[in-house]
């Protein structure tokens, strides 16, 4: 059959190029695998294959059936049912059903949704007012360069904000990270807030802290998204829902989202270090202490 397709080949080149019968006219310099027919269409069987009249393109060279397999990086796959291909990488089919990319998608009731990044205009988040203080009642979402989300997971920032190092946060010079910038802190230190909003100093940390009481970690957390030990959520007495983000490192790993929230104030407790707040989902505590800046933590801003 292939010599019966090379040679219909060759005669209608022949017939269509022209030139002197002794001569293989130019035209003739062709891979007539491509005249392979597959239903209606052509194909080049050395790259793509043919299935119920349908070309499809190899995967890593080899065939494979398209209704029970996928193809992945050059790798094919019989999960056809259970997981999708996006980018080269392997996903969970686990939103109703559907294909999804949890790098920039998320999933709610089984419906598929773009995760969205709410920027530092004010008008894009919910506020509350506790005692004399305005507070964002959201972890900040800016996307500035240093920022991350969550295990590099675009849902982790719809979910819990962006995670910011103490530099980055402050909207000073990373070399703040590793020595002391008391000179260039502003008393209301804007930072990556909004026009109007700025970075909580400690002290106006402990000014919300006076103000809530005792058990002040159980009051300020939010009804749900804490992990529950056994009893992890907060009551939320204020508004204030405080999710836990968790934190990253400088090296890129990350850990703690679902167990607890740090957030970083304006004030620095020595050259590599600054005071931050920390709720954790298992008891009411509400502590202040100093961490390496380097480390990546929420933001929540406070109106000046």
């Amino acid at each position: 059959m292939r010599k019966m397709l090379f040679s219909v080949c060759v005669a209608l080149a022949v017939l269509g190029c022209g030139g002197d019968d002794g001569d293989l006219p130019p035209c003739l310099n062709l891979d007539c695998n491509f005249y392979i027919k597959c239903g209606e269409n052509t194909y080049d069987p050395s790259r793509q294959f043919c299935s119920y009249s349908t070309v499809y393109y190899k995967c890593g060279g080899s065939d494979y059936n398209p209704s029970t397999q996928f193809c992945c990086n050059n790798n094919i796959y019989s999960s056809i049912e259970t997981e999708f291909c996006s980018g080269g990488t392997l996903y969970p089919k686990k939103c109703g059903g559907m294909d999804f990319n949890p790098s920039t998608e998320f999933c709610s009731e089984n419906s598929v949704y773009q995760a969205s990044v709410k920027g530092n205009s004010i008008s894009n988040y919910r506020t509350v007012v506790i005692g004399t203080q305005t507070w964002m009642a959201e972890n900040l979402d800016y996307a500035v360069e240093g920022s991350k989300c969550h295990d590099n997971n675009a849902v982790n920032c719809n979910a819990y904000g962006r995670l910011y190092d103490w530099a980055t946060a402050m909207a000073l010079p990373s070399s703040c990270n590793s020595g002391t910038c008391s000179s260039q802190i502003q008393i209301k230190h804007r930072g990556v807030c909004p026009s109007g909003w700025h970075i909580p100093s400690n002290a106006e940390w402990n000014t919300l802290t006076t103000y809530v009481g005792s058990s002040a970690g159980t009051k300020l957390k939010a009804t749900s998204g804490w992990n529950d030990y056994p009893s992890g959520n907060g009551t939320d007495e204020f508004g204030f829902s405080a999710l836990p983000g968790g934190y990253g490192y400088s090296a890129g790993s990350f850990d703690n989202v679902g167990l607890n929230g740090f957030w970083w104030s304006a004030t620095e407790g020595s050259a590599s270090n600054a005071y931050y707040r920390i709720m954790g989902y298992y008891d009411y505590v509400y502590s202040s202490n100093y961490y390496r800046k380097s480390s990546l933590q929420s933001v929540r801003c406070i109106q000046d």
